[in-house]
C-alpha cells in the first residue's frame, strides 16, 4: 500500500509570483506529508507493507515557435541576455525544489519565459519522489534516535537518495532525451540540487541559505584569517552595506543596531573546522560575498564546485598562492590568468582537454582594475607587479622532482607563467556548470629558480601580501556587482541548446 499526499492537479499560470506560489505550496505539502511520516516511524508505528511517497513539484512550458517576444529582443527576436528561453520548439520541464531558498531565482526564470515566449506555466505535481534525506528540515536529526534494524528498514517505507536521477549529463551535454520525454529547462533537477545542498552543510560547516552570489576560493587559511577580521570590521560599523557575517556552525553575527533572528541561537562554533569551511559576508539581496577555504588539491576544487553551482553564483573568482615560473618574477608578484593548463585530471571524463577555457572579458577587466584601486599603482604600470598569462594546474605537488624535466617543458611550451593545483580546475568548472569565473594568484614561491618556501620568508610574505590581495578580491566582487550582474552570463558560457534557467 502506498500513502502519499491528496494529489494536486496540473494548473497553468501566466503570471510568475502566482506559478511560484504553486511551487511552494506543492513542495510544502509533500515535505510535511514526509516528515510527519518519518516522525511517526521514528516513534514506532506500524509501517509494514505500506510504501511513503511523495513528490518534487515541476515547471513545465509548451513552446511552438523558434520567435522569442521578450523585452530587449531586436525584430529577429535575439535576446540581449543569455539566458531565460528555450532553443526551440517543443516541450521543456524540470523538477523544483527548496522554493524558500530559490524564491527570487524561480521567479526571474519564471517571469523570462513568459515574457519570451507568451502562453502559460504548467505547474504541478512530479513523479520523482522526494527523498526521505532530502526533507529533513534544518536540524533535524531524527536518524540518531533509530536503531540499526529501525534504519536499515527505512529503505522498504521510504524513498531513499537515487544517484541514477541526479547525474550531471545535461549540463555535461551528453543528456539526451528519449521517446516522448520533455527536453530539460535546468541544469540541474530536483534531486541533484537537494543533494549538493546536503554537502554543502557537510563540508562547509554552514547551511546552504546563508551562501552569496559571489563566492571566493583560497587555498590558504591565512586568507581566511584576514576575511575574518574584515566580516567583524563589518559587523561593527552601522552603515554597513552587509547585514551579518556567518562562521562555520552557522554562527551569526549581525550588524551593529540590528537584532538577532529566529534561528541565530541556534548556531555553535564546531568543536573542529569542516574540511572546507565557508564564511558569508551577507547582503540582505544575496549579493555579498562567501568565502571558502578548498585546501590544496584539485579533487576539493571539483568538490565543493560541483555543489556551489546549484545555487547558480553570479561568479566565483580563485585567490591563492603560485608558483611564479618566470625569472623576471618577485614573490609577491600579481598573476591573473587568461588561460589554462590542465594537469589537474579530475574533469577530464566530464570536460574533454580538447575543450577551451576562455577568459571572461567582464571578470578580466574588473580583476585588472581591483588590482590598480587597491595597489595605487596607475593601469599603465601594472605589469611591474602583475604578470597577465597562462596558468598550469596539476594534481602532483611535487612536480618538480618528477624525472627528465618533463612537466617543466610542456609549462614552457605552453608558455605558462605560474603554476598551482586548483585554479584550472575552478575554471573549468565554472564553464561546464555555466559560472563566470577568474583567477588572480600570488607568487609565493619560484621552485625552478631555488626559491623555495622557507618558515621565516613564509610568514613575512603572508604578512606583506595577504591582506592586499584579499582587498583585491572584494573590490573586484565590488566592481562586478555595481556593473550589473546579468552581463556577467555570457554567452561564451553557453552551448547551441542550451536550458532556458541561467
Amino acid at each position: 500500500m502506498q500513502r502519499s499526499p491528496d494529489f494536486t492537479a496540473p494548473r497553468f499560470y501566466d503570471d510568475p509570483d502566482a506559478a511560484l506560489e504553486q511551487v511552494q505550496r506543492i513542495y510544502q505539502q509533500s515535505v510535511d506529508f514526509l516528515r510527519k511520516a518519518l516522525h511517526d516511524y521514528v516513534d514506532g508505528a506500524d509501517f509494514h507493507g505500506v510504501r511513503v511517497r511523495a513528490c518534487y513539484p515541476y515547471v513545465r512550458i509548451h513552446t511552438h515557435s523558434n520567435l522569442r517576444l521578450g523585452e530587449g529582443a531586436d525584430e529577429l527576436g535575439r535576446q540581449r541576455l543569455s539566458y531565460g528561453f528555450v532553443a526551440g520548439p517543443g516541450r521543456f520541464e524540470t523538477t523544483l525544489t527548496r522554493p524558500d531558498l530559490y524564491s527570487d531565482y524561480y521567479r526571474e526564470q519564471f517571469r523570462l519565459l513568459l515574457a519570451n515566449h507568451g502562453g502559460e506555466l504548467e505547474i504541478g505535481t512530479s513523479t520523482q519522489p522526494i527523498p526521505i534525506h532530502f526533507s529533513f528540515a534544518e536540524h533535524d536529526h531524527v536518524e540518531g534516535q533509530m536503531s540499526v534494524t529501525r534504519r536499515a528498514f527505512m529503505r522498504d517505507v521510504f524513498d531513499l537518495p537515487d544517484l541514477t536521477a541526479m547525474d550531471d549529463g545535461i549540463a555535461n551535454g551528453t543528456h539526451e532525451p528519449g521517446p516522448g520525454e520533455p527536453h530539460p529547462l535546468s541544469l540541474f533537477t530536483a534531486p541533484r540540487v537537494d543533494y549538493s545542498l546536503q554537502r554543502m552543510r557537510h563540508y562547509t560547516g554552514t547551511s546552504p541559505d546563508w551562501f552569496q552570489n559571489f563566492v571566493l576560493f583560497t587555498n590558504y587559511q591565512f586568507y581566511i584569517d584576514e576575511f575574518i577580521k574584515l566580516g567583524h570590521a563589518e559587523m561593527a560599523k552601522p552603515d554597513s552595506p552587509y547585514v551579518a557575517f556567518i562562521e562555520p556552525g552557522n554562527v551569526v553575527t549581525r550588524r551593529s543596531g540590528l537584532p538577532p533572528q529566529p534561528g541565530d541561537e541556534l548556531g555553535h562554533a564546531p568543536p573542529r573546522l569542516p574540511q572546507m569551511p565557508g564564511y558569508h559576508l551577507v547582503r540582505e539581496d544575496r549579493s555579498g560575498i562567501t568565502m571558502v577555504n578548498i585546501g590544496v588539491g584539485p579533487a576539493n576544487a571539483k568538490n565543493i564546485t560541483d555543489h556551489i553551482a546549484v545555487l547558480r553564483p553570479h561568479a566565483w573568482l580563485m585567490l591563492g598562492h603560485c608558483a611564479g615560473l618566470r625569472t623576471n618574477q618577485q614573490l609577491g608578484d600579481y598573476v591573473l590568468a587568461h588561460a589554462y593548463v590542465r594537469e589537474d585530471h579530475v574533469l577530464d571524463e566530464e570536460l574533454p582537454l580538447w575543450v577551451p577555457i576562455p577568459a571572461l572579458a567582464e571578470i578580466q577587466l574588473a580583476l585588472e582594475a581591483a588590482v590598480a584601486d587597491v595597489t595605487g599603482v596607475a593601469p599603465n604600470e601594472l605589469k611591474r607587479i602583475m604578470r597577465t598569462g597562462t596558468v598550469a594546474s596539476t594534481d602532483n605537488r611535487n612536480w618538480e622532482l618528477l624525472p627528465n624535466n618533463m612537466p617543466q617543458r610542456r609549462f614552457s611550451q605552453s608558455r605558462a607563467v605560474a603554476l598551482d593545483m586548483e585554479s584550472a580546475t575552478i575554471a573549468a568548472n565554472g564553464f561546464r556548470f555555466r559560472v563566470p569565473y577568474g583567477t588572480l594568484l600570488c607568487v609565493s614561491d619560484k621552485p625552478l629558480h631555488g626559491e623555495i618556501k622557507l618558515p621565516g620568508m613564509a610568514n613575512h610574505f603572508y604578512r606583506e601580501r595577504v591582506d592586499q590581495h584579499l582587498r583585491i578580491g572584494i573590490r573586484t566582487v565590488e566592481l562586478l556587482r555595481a556593473g550589473g550582474v546579468n552581463q556577467l552570463h555570457s554567452r561564451k558560457l553557453r552551448s547551441f541548446a542550451e536550458v532556458a534557467f541561467q
